[in-house]
């Protein structure tokens, strides 16, 4: 039987017990990660949380609906025993019928056959680290073995434990000032997210100096559930010109190679972004973005959707 749940009524310590033991867990998927990104999530429940399904709610101008927070790719189902198609969908079709507007990421492992939403297929790369580095590295392309030369050939070095606020204002400061829909709320967000992930215990923060001993680039991973996560980074001019990047991934790789461990580029697709995840020797794989829209006439009609949902 599946129940849906307001915040309020959800047992957070059955919920993270069950994010734990399910075979598709994911750091996104945690209590406390939600209450972040969603202060006023929801939830579908089964049985005593053998699965769960985050809600990820919102509401304006009286309409509910449900969309993918900042910083969480993947959502949808997580389950501590088989999960097939079927069971997807019984948990798609007992979404509420308040949610007027659905544009929601399941995770890798949910396969849909439904007929009730549109699926979009979402890129993704992923990268088995069981492997020492060595057999890695043979399989990274020419072009990103050439990059991370380069950033070494520059002066660039590669130092832990840089701090998050550095890293956030570096990434406003360049490539920040294209992306019109993160806005102060998003990047207190994920400060806030950060300093808990590694307050936790689950995130690294990796940078890349120049010689003159200043940030040029920077990442945050966070990891749980045998899967690490690319989950933010930033690179000012000098940075991106010497490389900073290959050398910062090349250097979570060397140092988290050889371990049960699959690492997660939180990918794109974007094309330029596809080749910088493959040049790691990555592999292609697809989650699901489902989409539903029972809006009433004169917001569906009137009103970009996507910016009308983020604010």
């Amino acid at each position: 039987m599946i129940r849906y749940l307001k915040h309020n009524e959800i047992d957070m310590v059955k919920w993270d017990q069950c994010i734990r033991s399910s075979f598709n867990g994911m750091i996104y998927a945690y209590t406390w990660y939600l209450d972040i990104v969603c202060e006023n999530w929801e939830a579908l429940v089964e049985s005593d949380y053998e699965r769960v399904f985050p809600l990820t709610a919102g509401k304006k101008y009286g309409i509910c609906y449900l969309y993918q927070p900042f910083f969480t790719q993947q959502l949808g189902i997580f389950s501590k025993s088989i999960l097939n198609a079927e069971i997807v969908n019984n948990f798609l079709n007992s979404i509420p019928s308040k949610y007027k507007y659905i544009e929601i990421n399941l995770n890798i492992l949910n396969k849909i056959e439904s007929n009730h939403f549109k699926v979009i297929p979402q890129l993704n790369y992923e990268l088995d680290m069981i492997h020492n580095y060595d057999h890695i590295y043979k399989n990274y392309s020419k072009n990103t073995k050439r990059n991370i030369k380069k950033a070494g050939n520059a002066g660039l070095t590669i130092m832990k434990n840089i701090k998050p606020d550095e890293l956030i204002k570096m990434f406003r400061e360049n490539r920040g000032k294209e992306i019109i829909t993160l806005k102060e709320n998003d990047y207190l967000m994920l400060n806030r997210l950060i300093y808990t992930c590694i307050y936790k215990g689950n995130a690294e923060l990796y940078g890349a100096f120049t010689e003159r001993n200043e940030l040029c680039g920077g990442a945050v991973f966070v990891t749980s559930n045998k899967k690490s996560v690319f989950l933010f980074s930033g690179l000012d001019a000098e940075g991106r010109e010497k490389g900073a990047m290959f050398l910062i991934i090349d250097a979570f790789i060397k140092e988290h190679a050889q371990n049960h461990l699959v690492f997660d580029f939180d990918g794109s697709n974007d094309p330029n972004l596809a080749r910088f995840y493959r040049g790691f020797g990555s592999n292609e794989c697809y989650y699901f973005r489902i989409e539903r829209k029972n809006l009433p006439w004169p917001i569906s009609s009137a009103v970009k959707m996507v910016k009308w949902i983020r604010r």
